[in-house]
């Protein structure tokens, strides 16, 4: 779409997307979804998105996990990419057989701009001045809970029992 093409021009640059682009893609997506259960990861960042979504939902839970800025750093400048697929490695959790090479085509692998540690850095310190208030805004209506850690293993349990004392299981409709 027109605004999806222009999320990415600034992804690529490394840049988060601006306000008014995320927020229109979002509220787009979320408006087909009124009436179902959903999760975001990553949206809001910025009081203004948390007021556009205010005014479609009612959140029940939002999550913050406080992971240390180098560890963070150190992961996303790990990732690579197979653009004609979009298999994505990362050198210390997925890493391809052959370094720099996609595992199905031999082709070489990218690391895109927005994954370079300049650009992750950049990035990083900028969501964090603008997430401030956000953070702030639902720790103020009580729907915050946040987790700190550098292990994925360690974190998860605490968030899978948040999750299970929150929220009621959705049967399938198989189960009926």
């Amino acid at each position: 779409t027109e605004v999806g093409d222009l999320a990415k021009q600034h992804i690529e640059k490394g840049l988060l997307v601006p306000d008014h682009v995320i927020t229109r893609l979002m509220m787009s997506e979320l408006e087909q979804r009124r009436g179902q259960h959903w999760l975001l990861d990553g949206f809001p960042r910025t009081l203004g998105q948390a007021e556009a979504l205010d005014k479609i939902c009612d959140l029940d839970l939002v999550v913050i996990l406080n992971i240390p800025f180098e560890t963070l750093k150190d992961r996303l400048s790990r990732r690579w990419i197979h653009p004609p697929s979009g298999r994505v490695y990362n050198l210390d959790f997925n890493p391809p057989h052959v370094q720099g090479l996609d595992d199905l085509t031999g082709e070489p692998l990218v690391q895109q701009e927005d994954d370079k540690p300049e650009a992750v850095a950049a990035r990083l310190r900028q969501y964090k001045d603008v997430a401030k208030p956000v953070i702030e805004l639902y720790r103020s209506r009580g729907v915050l809970h946040q987790f700190s850690g550098t292990e994925t293993n360690k974190i998860w349990p605490y968030v899978y029992t948040l999750f299970s004392n929150k929220i009621t299981p959705i049967q399938s409709k198989e189960a009926y």
